[in-house]
């Protein structure tokens, strides 16, 4: 049996036990990991390990020992309870020792849970999944988890009721991070909501996601977009300090004014434009930005953009000039121009 789209995410929250065989593959290791530890808590729980109710083959190691998957899904444990045999890294050369172990199981044997890496269609494994009336094949895509499987981890965070635009957060989080990174975020966020009975909000969100870009430069190139040219000089004196790059600045002040220019000129407006961007922007951070896309409009936009790339070739070319100080004097201007205005 070969599970398909929401199938797969919910079959392995709430694995058959009666199935003798799981097979787990796809390309990114963290995110088979991930569903692979979630298949076999499901499967057997917490403390598996500590009641001897689960047995880690590597898959490697069945072609030299075939009969070590089968002695492992036939021994008799000492504590009650389902059992599972996991086989990890596992190559298309382990396929005849899972089929014959498959072949001879029975309603009391341990469950099989199979993860490998990406296969392709003529692999053995999968010939020997797919088609078979009893096992299961789970194949992992590098797809974001949707909501229903965002609100069951958040469930097991112990969040239960979460409003529709943090959850659109979260949606929206779920695919500028890593799955790894994800989970945990999470995960932090149900501990820092532990025993608080108000609502999830974006704000929350935001100040628990991992930061994408060093945070200086990001406030940065705010207080440029903003025109707080105050702050702006306190702030290059910081990034003076740290030696960040004058091209580092000049890229983070490039792909935000791009970000802008992109929201500005949108034919749905500047918010349908922020909520196209790639990687995605939320909570304050896109309240933020919609206020600076509004305030500068698209000609001001592009003025700034072009301006920009002239800075960028001059801090590239051979020029003797001092590149931090051209940077600062371009973005001062930046700060002190005149916008509005489609």
């Amino acid at each position: 049996m070969i599970l398909k789209g929401a199938e797969i995410a919910r079959y392995l929250a709430r694995p058959d036990p009666t199935r003798p065989a799981l097979l787990i593959y796809g390309q990114d290791a963290m995110r088979v990991a991930l569903k692979r530890a979630e298949a076999v808590k499901a499967l057997v729980g917490n403390n598996a390990d500590e009641e001897m109710r689960l047995t880690r083959l590597p898959g490697g190691d069945l072609r030299k020992d075939p009969a070590a998957l089968m002695d492992a899904v036939k021994a008799v444990g000492f504590f009650p309870g389902q059992r599972l045999v996991l086989v990890d890294d596992t190559p298309d050369a382990a396929a005849p020792a899972i089929a014959a172990a498959i072949a001879d199981w029975r309603s009391g044997d341990a469950v099989i849970v199979v993860a490998a890496g990406g296969l392709s269609k003529s692999s053995a494994l999968r010939k020997l999944f797919e088609p078979h009336p009893a096992a299961v094949t789970a194949p992992i895509y590098d797809d974001p988890p949707g909501e229903e499987e965002i609100t069951r981890w958040l469930a097991e965070a112990g969040l239960r009721e979460v409003p529709r635009d943090a959850m659109r957060d979260l949606a929206l989080l779920s695919r500028a991070l890593d799955p790894g990174d994800f989970r945990q975020t999470v995960e932090m966020i149900g501990l820092y909501k532990h025993g608080d009975p108000t609502p999830l909000t974006p704000a929350e969100i935001a100040d628990l996601a991992p930061a994408t870009i060093e945070a200086e430069v990001d406030e940065l190139i705010d207080s440029v977009a903003e025109g707080r040219a105050r702050e702006f000089a306190l702030l290059m004196r910081r990034i003076e300090a740290q030696g960040i790059l004058p091209v580092t600045l000049c890229i983070a002040a490039l792909r935000h004014f791009r970000a802008l220019h992109a929201a500005s000129s949108d034919p749905g407006g500047p918010g349908a434009g922020l909520a196209r961007l790639r990687p995605p922007v939320f909570g304050p951070r896109r309240d933020r930005m919609l206020r600076q896309a509004q305030g500068w409009g698209m000609r001001a936009l592009e003025d700034a953009i072009h301006q920009l790339i002239d800075t960028d070739l001059s801090l590239r070319s051979a020029s003797r000039a001092p590149a931090l100080a051209v940077m600062e004097r371009m973005l001062l201007r930046l700060c002190m121009m005149p916008r509005g205005g489609r």
